[in-house]
């Protein structure tokens, strides 16, 4: 069985290849038939998508097409030339153009996951008997389409980190006038309300101790994607140390959400070449 369907690795490949640097086949330093060729990089984006997906580990994913060792540098290298996060810009802009991101509705919430080897970003976990975990605030549009996220230990509160998760919004450019944020009670605070305020956004947060779906009935769009995220086990089992190498497998999760939804909806609207023969 395949990573991912057809329809959906291919077009991934094609604008992450357009992002690569052009590399001569041999280096221009070494004398030729003296060393290994190069390892293609459709192996080595095969192999990433592997991890993402089943979470093994890279010793595991590695066989005779290329080593753990060249899968740990290669991915250094994208990290450091911004590949990833460029491929996500460049999806949410697609998706934006084709479908319309719903940027008038936000909902931003946290989620916990294990992260048994530590790491910069993972602290005790209280839903897991104080061990490792990592915390991620999540921010989508009123579909679910995640926009950013902050990484943080498992054991700090919700509230603090709506600040810089809210700054990724500056990332996405001009922005509707009347933008309302959807949170959950854990937000339930004098302090949320003066940062909303003083940012320029409305406030739609559900009262601690009432009954949340009612009050808050557009938040289950970031509970969702969570749930979407969780799906790839790399992220729901964070066994990453460097908080870049964490954000880069994100990166290319939430690429692979936008990408499907932006299959999923126009799939009804559009036609193009490899266009699935059914819906998503």
């Amino acid at each position: 069985m395949p990573t991912l369907p057809s329809w959906l690795t291919e077009p991934l490949w094609d604008q992450f290849q357009a992002l690569l640097p052009e590399r001569p086949e041999f280096h221009p330093h070494r004398p030729l038939g003296c060393h290994r060729w190069r390892i293609g990089d459709r192996i080595i984006f095969d192999k990433m998508l592997q991890l993402l997906r089943f979470g093994c580990s890279y010793e595991a994913i590695a066989d005779t097409t290329c080593s753990a060792t060249t899968i740990r540098d290669r991915r250094d290298e994208w990290i450091r030339l911004g590949v990833f996060v460029r491929l996500k810009q460049i999806a949410l802009e697609s998706y934006d153009r084709i479908v319309g991101l719903v940027l008038d509705q936000i909902a931003v919430d946290g989620s916990i996951t294990k992260a048994p080897g530590g790491g910069e970003a993972a602290g005790r976990s209280p839903v897991d008997r104080g061990k490792q975990g990592l915390k991620r605030s999540g921010m989508t549009d009123g579909y679910g389409i995640p926009l950013g996220r902050v990484l943080a230990g498992a054991n700090r509160h919700d509230s603090p980190l709506l600040a810089p998760t809210l700054d990724r919004l500056n990332d996405l450019g001009p922005l509707p006038d009347g933008i309302t944020v959807h949170l959950d009670a854990g937000y339930d605070s004098d302090r949320t309300r003066t940062l909303l305020n003083e940012g320029g956004l409305q406030g739609r947060i559900a009262h601690k101790g009432e009954n949340a779906p009612i009050q808050a009935s557009r938040r289950w769009h970031v509970e969702r994607t969570h749930a979407w995220q969780n799906a790839f086990h790399r992220l729901a089992r964070c066994s990453e140390l460097r908080v870049t190498v964490i954000d880069a497998f994100f990166d290319l999760a939430d690429t692979i959400i936008t990408v499907r939804s932006l299959n999923r909806q126009a799939w009804t609207t559009h036609r193009w070449d490899e266009r699935p023969n059914r819906r998503p």
